[in-house]
């Protein structure tokens, strides 16, 4: 890949935190309860749990689409309910998110799907092109790239939707479920592309049930069972 180290100024600290943080849906019972988690600069965590622990809810917190019931939580070191409603756009655009559901844009081609961060960022044209084209081919869809979503499989939606989160290099990648449609090679292919941009300056947390996944890399897993998150430190791994 054409990446490379970005140049200038970097934040130092947690990429991301979570202090005290509940999370409940209306009257309904907690989802979250009293959360407190840190994720360093550059670090690289699976998050697991059983199906309905709450993994999506707790994402959705840091892509700032949900509010705690209470609690705290700082995005690049900014608390992110005290901050002025203009820093939101802002940080989101240091937020790439591969979400399950995918949400393309169906009148647009998988070029374009992908190229849109950038263009919103104001890249040139020739960056574009390249990074882009180079990207869709990391992923497998050099030939699917004037094709529009519907004309794709579910598992080819998937790769477009990771390629639009990480084209801009993100500082920090939150992925639902990321290899959820694909094979086993091209969940390998993927997971060595979001390895690659977490070496180039790039937290990344990937929600995942793929235990034989997480087996093969050496990162920790942030667990949520209850309500409660527990860090977990690998025991060793398979590559």
């Amino acid at each position: 890949m054409a990446f490379s180290r970005k140049k200038g100024a970097e934040f130092t600290g947690d990429t991301v935190a979570l202090e005290g943080v509940e999370l409940r849906y209306e009257d309904g019972p907690r989802v979250l309860a009293d959360v407190n988690l840190s994720i360093p600069q550059q670090s690289f965590y699976f998050l697991t749990g059983p199906s309905g622990a709450g993994k999506t809810s707790l994402l959705s917190l840091m892509y700032l689409a949900k509010r705690p019931t209470q609690g705290r939580i700082k995005l690049f070191g900014e608390d992110v309910w005290e901050a002025k409603r203009a820093r939101l756009p802002v940080l989101r655009r240091r937020l790439g998110v591969v979400f399950q559901d995918f949400r393309l844009l169906d009148h647009m081609t998988a070029f374009d799907n992908v190229a849109l961060p950038l263009r919103v960022a104001g890249a040139g044209e020739i960056t574009l092109q390249r990074n882009v084209s180079e990207l869709l081919k990391w992923v497998g869809l050099e030939d699917s790239m004037n094709a529009l979503p519907t004309q794709l499989s579910g598992g080819q939606q998937q790769r477009v939707a990771i390629a639009r989160a990480v084209v801009h290099r993100p500082k920090l990648i939150l992925a639902d479920e990321p290899t959820g449609n694909v094979d086993d090679t091209i969940a390998m292919r993927l997971m060595m592309l979001f390895v690659e941009l977490n070496k180039l300056g790039s937290s990344v947390i990937i929600a995942t049930h793929n235990e034989h996944l997480v087996a093969r890399f050496p990162f920790p897993r942030i667990h949520l069972e209850n309500g409660k998150v527990t860090v977990h430190e690998p025991a060793g791994a398979n590559p």
